[in-house]
């Protein structure tokens, strides 16, 4: 083993994140071990635990970071279509959920009940809602009725994505074919609400 690094706090953390998350995505959750996390990570396990007491909480992290960055790559330009947005931020979950089945199974079956995933869980969908709810430029009646629509769509396409990646019963395409149309389906609701 070569020299020890002297890294800032943030970035040893950084570090035992990139390190867990490798072990997660090809793991699953009951067999990825804490020492396991600090030898891939090059650390005692003393000091992964000095960042992380208890491997729900390093998991937590591993997930906020990686709904954060998911956060970051929707965009919002009311000069767009809401649906062209919708779709890009879509392919962006679809391509995470893919490229980290074990993490996104962990988060939505293994640790469906926990608190602290759930909150990260739903603070996503909140702020996907609100940013969909700003680009779509709703007001009065149809804002009324699109919002708690947003939620639903987007806890759907949660329990479909999660139940597609535990078992591909269908393509990738008709996934993203089948979120789209539900989404479809709301904001056309939502659009006609004050007519009626």
């Amino acid at each position: 083993m070569g020299a020890r690094r002297r890294l800032t706090p943030e970035r040893r953390r950084d570090e035992l994140l990139d390190a867990a998350a490798r072990l997660f995505a090809t793991r699953p959750y009951d067999e990825v071990l804490m020492e396991d996390v600090a030898e891939h990570a090059g650390v005692s396990r003393a000091n992964l635990y000095r960042y992380f007491p208890s491997k729900r909480d390093l998991f937590a992290a591993i997930y906020r970071r990686a709904a954060d960055d998911l956060l970051a790559a929707v965009r919002v330009d009311p000069a767009e279509p809401v649906i062209e947005q919708v779709s890009a931020g879509l392919d962006a979950h679809i391509d995470y959920f893919v490229a980290n089945r074990l993490t996104v199974l962990a988060a939505n079956r293994v640790l469906a009940g926990d608190p602290m995933i759930q909150a990260i869980i739903s603070d996503e969908m909140a702020q996907l809602r609100q940013r969909i709810l700003e680009s779509a430029e709703l007001s009065g009646i149809r804002r009324d009725v699109a919002a708690p629509a947003l939620h639903a769509w987007l806890v759907f396409v949660r329990a479909i994505c999660v139940e597609w990646l535990a078992n591909e019963t269908f393509s990738r395409e008709e996934l993203r074919e089948v979120c789209l149309g539900a989404l479809r389906g709301a904001l056309d609701a939502a659009a006609d609400a004050d007519r009626s």
